[in-house]
């Protein structure tokens, strides 16, 4: 009986301290959407040169795709010289379980660059996932096999992204939720299981934005909230209809960051000078004017987080840095032009910036100064330092053009 007690005591401690360092990720940005990974006991500050890299896996070729983590499994995307995609399966030591090819990606046009765009999405046995042309594709989570692919320029008829398509799709229950852009298509459901279309946005045939939906709950409604290429937008989860709009515009109609929501209140962000907004919403929808407007966090792609009633993301113009500004009034802290442009995430309570000259920096959110803790370089991959981090079970992943990294950033470690 001793014995069995304390076996029963050591999983009790191991499912713990399991539990303490997180679950898992399995959609862009974090498990709801708003850059915060729900984890817990990590380092607060690192060693000299950066946490211990656990693994790294090189092979995946061009792309901006973050790491998502669900069943025992990293996956990512890249793209081969050939301009096919493939989909990525890596257990949690690093070993390749699989690569899956699914069909051409986006090559360099204008200003674009080339590579595989958009993150994937975890549910259960399925992966989805939106290339740059446009398809939606169902993978086999396990096996890695294509099970479907809806051509959503094909079925809604939108135009070509100038960028590409590059969205992160929402499973919401039942539905895959996306922005083809098409008319009466801005927003669309379909059916998980059979690919069929379950509802679209009538009278909203606005381009997208490039931004992945999140749904919210305001006054007992359930909202998915997104922005497309000429501002936010919200409708009813279960059907589609609009429930409003508010123009936001963006001069090249790049719309990426998902907008942040508490309490009825919803900050939006843009880049180019275009700067932040924040709404005030109702029973029927966003006030006449927006509660406040910001121009110094114009943030084009790296996405903003909300700590402790303060909005933390990175500017895009006037070497303005990582800027902090006050939830409720808009009022502008500090800003750190050290850390220029780059991806701003959060977890325990810190704030993880990937910095586009390749520094990673740790830095502890304080509302009336900036307080940086640890930075190190990341110094293998290929191309830009665009990807988003993800934060799962006690690690940070990295990806940059060619090559995927997993840092032990657990506490003791």
């Amino acid at each position: 009986m001793n014995r069995i007690a304390t076996i029963s005591s050591l999983i009790m401690v191991m499912t713990l301290a399991a539990g303490g360092r997180g679950g898992d990720c399995p959609r862009f940005r974090g498990p709801a959407g708003d850059g915060t990974f729900s984890e817990a006991g990590l380092l607060k500050t690192w060693p000299q040169g950066g946490p211990k890299m656990v693994w790294s896996a090189k092979g995946l070729g061009q792309g901006y795709s973050s790491a998502v983590i669900a069943n025992d499994t990293v996956y990512t995307t890249g793209m081969d010289e050939q301009r096919q995609g493939h989909l990525f399966a890596y257990a949690l030591d690093g070993a390749l379980k699989w690569k899956t090819p699914y069909g051409p990606e986006l090559e360099k046009r204008g200003p674009s660059v080339a590579g595989t765009r958009a993150t994937p999405t975890i549910d259960g046995n399925r992966v989805f996932l939106m290339t740059g042309f446009g398809k939606l594709i169902t993978f086999d989570a396990v096996q890695g096999q294509v099970l479907r692919t809806v051509d959503l320029v094909e079925r809604f008829g939108p135009k070509q992204a100038q960028f590409g398509f590059a969205e992160s799709v929402l499973v919401e229950g039942q539905k895959v939720i996306c922005a083809p852009g098409g008319t009466d298509a801005s927003l669309v459901a379909l059916d998980k299981t059979t690919g069929a279309t379950l509802w679209q946005t009538k009278g909203l045939s606005q381009p997208t934005g490039y931004c992945p939906a999140r749904p919210i709950e305001h006054h007992g409604r359930r909202l998915i909230l997104t922005m497309l290429a000429q501002g936010a937008v919200a409708v009813e989860a279960d059907t589609g209809a609009v429930v409003w709009q508010h123009d936001y515009p963006h001069r090249a109609g790049v719309q990426p960051n998902p907008p942040l929501y508490r309490e009825g209140m919803v900050y939006l962000s843009s880049g180019m000078g275009a700067g932040g907004a924040m709404l005030a919403l109702t029973d029927a929808g966003p006030g006449a004017a927006p509660k406040w407007t910001d121009k110094t966090l114009d943030c084009q792609m790296q996405g903003t987080v909300l700590i402790d009633g303060y909005i933390y993301g990175t500017a895009q113009s006037g070497n303005r840095g990582l800027v902090c500004l006050q939830w409720q009034t808009g009022k502008v802290m500090w800003n750190a032009p050290v850390v220029g442009m780059g991806v701003v995430v959060a977890a325990d309570g810190m704030l993880y910036i990937y910095a586009q000259n390749g520094t990673m920096h740790l830095v502890k959110p304080n509302p009336e100064t900036f307080e940086p803790v640890s930075q190190f370089a990341v110094s293998e991959g290929t191309d830009e330092h665009w990807a988003h981090p993800t934060i799962a079970h006690g690690r940070l992943y990295i990806r940059r053009g060619d090559v995927v990294m997993a840092y032990d950033v657990r506490a003791g470690s």
